[in-house]
């Protein structure tokens, strides 16, 4: 099951609180989060490139509250998560897709229990291009078409931008095609979701992080690639997407919640936590200040979208068995 509908299915029945498209809030039912006494020590977060920055700013406004904590963080992509839980060498697993199957077996094999999931935020995976390209939006089977080899969603290859629909001075420019390394999650997501389990093509330039992406679009009239919506800077534009032609989503936190955009997925922490038995006090501290109201107005300043209230109380309430 692709990301999209697990999304679509976990917020369809919430009363969701959205501002206005590029005026995001967060929802104020979530609780702020309170100081408590006697919280200290030392945490390390190796994983997604995505959640990099994030979780980044999280640790400098936690260690704001408690001095006495130090937290390393590492991104080299969400590959490196599970290894890192596994060997302990990190308490916390970023990653910008869900743990595959064969990831979590081999946790499971050495600590007899499964890894726990923890939704931190929302993200639009984008699709950037050039902010001068004029182009309206693109169906899914067009983008396909021009990062795919296989093209599974049964469109003709494209390699130029007019055979994308536009026209005069664009008619034939080519594409620049960029995008993450195999060692991402965003790579591994849009493999599955946007290419329906093809193959890229080899003209694809591979970047090891979402704003070397980023940078390379925004360096080429012709370019295209694809990150986390957290990443978009001046220079690049993120199109609206959708399964047919003229009927385009922006990639908005409301039509993420609605489920009309379709690159919408929701952004995890993985943490080691035995069934029944409570996180560490740091941990435990940590998680909550994630998901409360001052965690996620973070999540805002960083460009991506706040879990709704609902969603981080179900959070809470697993941290807590």
């Amino acid at each position: 099951m692709s990301a999209f509908p697990r999304l679509v299915a976990a917020v369809a029945t919430l009363a969701l609180v959205a501002g206005p498209v590029n005026a995001v809030d967060v929802d104020p039912k979530l609780p702020a989060y309170e100081q408590v006494s006697g919280i200290s020590g030392n945490l390390s977060s190796i994983g997604s490139d995505t959640l990099n920055n994030l979780m980044t700013f999280w640790a400098e406004a936690f260690q704001a509250v408690y001095p006495s904590v130090n937290i390393q963080i590492s991104g080299p992509g969400s590959s490196t998560a599970p290894p890192a839980l596994i060997e302990g060498t990190a308490q916390f697993g970023p990653m910008s897709r869900q743990m595959k199957p064969g990831e979590i077996d081999q946790f499971e094999k050495k600590y007899g229990y499964k890894p726990t999931e923890i939704k931190v935020c929302i993200d639009a995976l984008a699709v950037f291009v050039h902010k001068d390209n004029p182009v309206a939006g693109l169906t899914m089977t067009q983008v396909d078409a021009m990062f795919s080899s296989t093209a599974k969603r049964g469109g003709k290859s494209i390699a130029t931008w007019g055979e994308a629909g536009l026209t005069g001075e664009w008619a034939t420019k080519p594409l620049s095609i960029y995008g993450r390394n195999s060692a991402s999650g965003t790579y591994g997501f849009f493999k599955e979701l946007m290419l329906k389990g093809g193959d890229y093509k080899n003209t694809v330039k591979e970047q090891p992080g979402s704003s070397a992406v980023v940078a390379g679009v925004a360096s080429e009239t012709g370019g295209i690639g694809y990150s986390g919506i957290g990443y978009k800077t001046s220079g690049v534009r993120a199109i609206p997407l959708g399964e047919k032609p003229g009927a385009f989503a922006e990639p908005t936190h409301e039509n993420c919640l609605n489920g009309s955009y379709p690159l919408a997925r929701f952004l995890y922490v993985y943490v080691n936590k035995k069934p029944d038995a409570k996180l560490s006090p740091l941990v435990n501290e940590f998680i909550k200040f994630v998901i409360s109201k001052q965690g996620q107005e973070i999540v805002v300043k960083d460009g991506y979208f706040p879990l709704t209230a609902d969603i981080a109380a179900k959070v809470a309430s697993q941290i807590e068995k």
